[in-house]
């Protein structure tokens, strides 16, 4: 018997503003791969801060789905990129894949959204482990 799961996690795009303020040095690059910092880019070139906030809401949200309470989470192990017709998808490696494989998770769906300041997303997934 499966199990469904949902994590979710909000992200302010002050947060962002933050990390990506001059000064703040490669800090971003902790959280997000090359390939997700590239996604992450206005038409100018410029951080596009919705976009970033949304990718680490959706890395958080997904990372609950692993059910490892007090471990770090694997921020460059959980990828938030896009997919076939823009929808995000997710890609685990590592630290982000062992969680995984350990929680017995099956595929993970993730939906974005931001509005008035704030980015919000929700991962599910099911397991056939008994998490009660």
């Amino acid at each position: 018997m499966t199990q469904p799961l949902i994590g979710v996690d909000i992200v302010p795009l002050s947060r962002v503003r933050e990390l990506t303020a001059p000064g703040a040095g490669p800090l971003l690059g902790r959280y997000l791969s090359a390939e997700e910092l590239d996604a992450s880019r206005t038409p100018d070139g410029a951080a596009d801060e919705a976009g970033i906030a949304g990718r680490l809401a959706a890395k958080e949200a997904v990372f609950k789905l692993f059910g490892a309470v007090r471990r770090p989470v694997p921020w460059r192990g959980i990828e938030v990129l896009r997919g076939p017709g823009g929808r995000p998808g997710v890609r685990l490696s590592g630290k982000g894949a062992e969680l995984a494989r350990h929680a017995g998770l099956g595929p993970i769906d993730v939906s974005i959204s931001h509005d008035a300041g704030f980015a919000i997303a929700v991962a599910a997934a099911s397991t056939s482990l008994d998490r009660l």
